[in-house]
């Protein structure tokens, strides 16, 4: 034997029995498998399996279809759990935000800094709440919160920080807090009943928050709500006033400088403002009185319930007013302004009503829009949910009616004195109806009409909250 096949026969006798147990597993196969058809062929010559009836085959086959039923139903139940399970983990996940604090703490350590022991005294439970909020906008930049201007939400929130009402974390994020404002008001305008949703602790007191509130901000009511309650999803309905002197409505061929502080509108035009304030009232296209929507866009319409007109009255000035009142559902930017505007072009005669009707049609019309000084948030309207939880013992019905007094008193001393004065030095009603005559009330052209001097002051006016 030489080497080399000294070195190969470990091999083949490795192969060789390698083989045999393959010939032995195939025997096996052969064996098992006509064991099958002998167990087969058995059933089948079976006489109770050859003669059974079709009512007992019927019987089984439903027997069987139901246990498979009942354990497909059982299998989905299981699945649905383990869904609702995942699910569950997940928005703890999100809620919670996990912190190492023995690394956290090794950090600060690097950096001298000691973490402060925990005060029980901070942990203080907050619950949902309703708030009742006045304020004059004129020296404010509007209510929303906007990083480096003054705001009517960061007076708001520094006070409720200060009296630890909300937490610094909710201070840096107040969505943490849950908080929400019924309606959004531009630069300029004022709320005389402006209602946001936020948690806040049991025990309050108004009397220390105001007092660290500015003068042209008051907070006249909270009120307990349900924990699902949202200030702009439940508010079912908005009404706005705008308060302008009524020169405005004066025939444009008349002469009005000289007339500003003496002017007495006739009751017969009196009729007539009434009469095209009622053409708005419905469900209509508003397109044209808003920006950057077109006719067939589902937002464009809005249902008005009402446009109204106050009684003429005069101002401290001696100059006569008029308080114009509009409840929708909601409005868009610059709406209320624009039908404003549209309204005064139609009764002093620069255009006829014929233009209203187009304006709510899909052709693209060139309107004005009235200054943003007499625009005021009246009330945000929340009948559904004070049909629903307002009787049910726990809460009550967000009506305000026990601060109506206090409210109507800030109204007239911080809201309506500043229209007045303002109207009164400045009259800035009477420079925009000197611009009425360059708006075409036609087909938009490229070319727009020149802004008013109000329009260069006030850069917006945001009516209402959706946009």
């Amino acid at each position: 034997v030489t080497e080399q096949e000294e070195e190969a026969q470990p091999h083949v006798c490795e192969f060789l029995h390698f083989k045999s147990r393959i010939v032995y597993l195939m025997f096996l196969r052969r064996l098992l498998n006509d064991y099958t058809k002998a167990v087969r062929l058995k059933t089948l010559c079976n006489p109770w399996n050859r003669h059974k009836s079709f009512a007992a085959a019927m019987s089984e086959a439903l027997d069987k279809l139901e246990v498979e039923k009942e354990a497909r139903k059982e299998a989905k139940e299981l699945e649905g759990e383990a869904v609702k399970d995942a699910n569950r983990i997940k928005r703890t996940l999100k809620r919670k935000k996990w912190v190492d604090w023995k690394e956290q703490d090794e950090k600060d350590a690097a950096n001298g800094v000691k973490r402060a022991p925990f005060d029980p005294a901070d942990r203080i439970k907050r619950k949902k709440s309703a708030i009742l909020l006045s304020y004059c906008g004129a020296n404010y930049y509007g209510m929303q919160r906007n990083p480096g201007m003054q705001t009517i939400e960061e007076e708001l929130f520094k006070a409720m920080l200060k009296h630890k009402w909300i937490t610094e974390d909710s201070f840096e994020q107040i969505q943490i807090s849950c908080f929400q404002r019924a309606a959004r008001t531009d630069k300029g305008v004022s709320a005389a009943r402006q209602v946001c949703s936020v948690k806040l602790p049991e025990e309050l007191d108004l009397e220390a928050f105001n007092a660290d509130l500015p003068q042209q901000i008051r907070l006249f009511g909270v009120e307990r709500v349900t924990k699902g309650f949202n200030a702009k999803d439940q508010c079912n309905a908005r009404t706005y006033t705008y308060t302008l002197p009524t020169v405005a409505f004066a025939p444009f061929e008349e002469k009005v400088d000289d007339v500003h502080d003496t002017f007495r509108i006739s009751p017969e035009l009196l009729q007539k403002v009434k009469e095209t304030l009622k053409l708005y009232e419905g469900t209509k296209n508003f397109h044209n009185f808003t920006s950057k929507k077109s006719f067939l866009d589902p937002s464009s319409k809005r249902f008005i319930m009402s446009f109204t007109s106050s009684e003429p009255f005069r101002s401290p000035q001696d100059i006569e007013f008029v308080t114009l009142k509009v409840k929708g559902q909601s409005f868009m930017l610059h709406q209320i302004r624009k039908m404003v505007g549209l309204a005064i072009a139609i009764v002093r005669g620069n255009t006829t009503a014929a233009t209203l009707e187009r304006a709510l049609t899909e052709e693209r019309l060139d309107l004005p829009m009235a200054p943003g000084l007499g625009l005021v948030l009246d009330t945000v309207h929340y009948e559904r949910y004070n049909d629903r939880y307002g009787k049910d013992g726990i809460h009550n019905p967000l009506t305000w009616q026990a601060q109506e007094a206090q409210v109507q008193e800030f109204i007239e001393r911080e809201i309506f004195s500043q229209i007045y004065k303002t109207e009164a030095e400045q009259r800035n009603m009477l420079d925009w109806i000197g611009t009425l005559h360059y708006h075409s009330y036609d087909t938009r052209t490229e070319d727009a009409p020149p802004p008013s001097s109000e329009d260069k002051k006030v850069k917006g006016g945001d009516d209402d909250n959706d946009e």
